[in-house]
């Protein structure tokens, strides 16, 4: 095992820097899926997300040959970032605006957010029922202003804190904060609305 695997983000970038190639190979091995998972839970088509991750990745090497990087300390969140405003760039080229709700997850199974609804020992009708219920929540969901759906499935799926969401979103802490709670309160109006039976 290469002792890289135990050296901290900010080193590795500055071994890159200094002409470690392999250092960088650290780095994105270390950090891809969770790149590649959000390219892919907001644009929904592999093709599409394998040339907005290589192109995130051209970005950051070209950044950091060119002495250009400052982020100390926070690598991940400045390439979520660079990815977040490729992936707007493809959006604009394509006319056409992204639906954070769906995706897929680690096993190529359709992605639910609300897979976290509690699922107690239920008889065929029960399950049933609940199924249904995570649908309709995810057609909500659907329906959330893009700032909200946006906060509402990073803090979910990928169980960032509000200070990750808040660097890679490039807002304070307390926009964060209410952007999730005005997508919680939206959730609960649209619930209440549909007579949806659920635990909320």
């Amino acid at each position: 095992m290469s002792i890289q695997q135990f050296v901290d983000d900010q080193e590795l970038v500055n071994l890159y820097i200094k002409g470690e190639e392999s250092a960088l190979a650290t780095l994105i091995q270390r950090h891809k899926r969770r790149i590649f998972s959000y390219i892919m839970l907001t644009v929904k088509d592999r093709a599409v997300a394998q040339d907005i991750f290589q192109d995130t990745f051209f970005k950051v090497i070209n950044t950091l040959k060119k002495g250009q990087y400052n982020e100390e300390g926070k690598f991940l969140p400045w390439v979520l970032r660079i990815a977040h405003n490729l992936i707007i760039d493809s959006f604009r080229r394509d006319k056409r605006m992204p639906t954070i709700s769906g995706g897929k997850n680690d096993e190529g199974e359709a992605f639910d957010i609300f897979s976290v609804l509690p699922m107690e020992d239920k008889n065929v009708e029960q399950s049933m029922v609940q199924s249904q219920v995570r649908k309709d929540i995810r057609k909500l969901v659907e329906l959330l202003p893009a700032e909200q759906r946006e906060v509402l499935m990073m803090r979910h799926y990928y169980d960032m804190s509000f200070k990750e969401i808040s660097e890679q979103t490039n807002v304070s802490i307390n926009t964060a904060l209410g952007r999730m709670r005005y997508a919680l309160i939206n959730l609960r109006k649209m619930i209440e609305e549909k007579e949806i039976a659920v635990n909320f």
